[in-house]
């Protein structure tokens, strides 16, 4: 059955951004109905659990659904329970992501393996899921679509002539000494920033195929979070300047509420639009 308050799906929703995310909708005076995306139930009721354990009161309701972005099946199975359960979608958070890039360094997975991976959680799946959602969208009067993505995917700022004052630039590009092979990065990231990159072109892709039905469509560049993405332990990504999470979920909230819908179409952070 159809609600009156804004249905927002959040994949990858039980943890780190995405509950974040979910946590800041669900404490706004917005009412909304939040769908927690999440491959496994069980993780999405204990993430339920746990919010109304830090959120006491809420105008929300908050339900969980089985979403693996990896599976076309599962795909269409949550959509299909969404469509009978809400009738609609009016905001579709694309946030489901994974890095395997210290897997690919140590040794744990194949390059390829690695690359193919990432891509397919990062960018086909989100694909697949988003083209599924597409006419529970079309149903919204005021349809929005995000599409989380990273500093890093900056193809612009990977030149040093851009680096400025921004201190992480030149720690995740500037070139290691001559020689192979290269030493072991502290931090690994080539196949996640680029199906970040990628990521921006699908929402490019999407901006302009939607853009005439009305669909307010961004990549949304959080900043460098403490959320411990790609076994990265928490407090050494803290060390390297990552901030606390909350803030990533806070932004993502003010877009859905529509504080920056002066920059629909392009990668966004908090306080500038990200060059491609």
């Amino acid at each position: 059955m159809a609600t009156e308050k804004k249905v927002v799906l959040v994949t990858g929703g039980n943890t780190g951004l995405g509950y974040e995310i979910v946590k800041a909708l669900y404490a706004s005076s917005q009412p909304y109905a939040l769908i927690i995306g999440t491959r496994t139930l069980s993780n999405g009721e204990a993430a339920v659990a746990k919010l109304k354990s830090e959120v006491a009161t809420s105008n929300s309701e908050i339900s969980v659904v089985q979403i693996d972005v990896s599976s076309d099946a599962s795909i269409e199975a949550a959509v299909a329970s969404i469509s009978s359960t809400h009738g609609r979608i009016d905001s579709l958070i694309n946030n489901a992501g994974a890095a395997f890039d210290f897997e690919i360094q140590d040794g744990k997975r194949s390059i390829r393996d690695g690359f193919n991976t990432s891509w397919d959680t990062n960018v086909s799946g989100t694909h697949v899921l988003t083209t599924h959602a597409v006419p529970l969208l079309l149903k919204s009067s005021d349809p929005r679509l995000l599409f989380l993505t990273s500093g890093t995917a900056s193809i612009w700022e990977t030149l040093p002539e851009n680096w400025g004052n921004m201190v992480a630039l030149p720690r995740i590009n500037a070139s290691p000494p001559a020689g192979w092979p290269k030493p072991p990065s502290v931090n690994p990231i080539t196949s996640y920033r680029s199906t970040k990159a990628g990521l921006n072109m699908l929402m490019r892709e999407w901006a302009r195929i939607l853009k005439e039905d009305g669909v307010k469509v961004w990549s949304i560049s959080p900043g460098y979070l403490a959320t411990g993405l790609g076994a990265v332990p928490k407090d050494l990504q803290r060390k390297m300047g990552a901030q606390e999470p909350h803030l990533g979920g806070e932004f993502v909230r003010d877009v859905v509420e529509g504080k920056h819908d002066d920059r629909v179409g392009l990668a966004i952070r908090a306080q500038q639009t990200q060059p491609w």
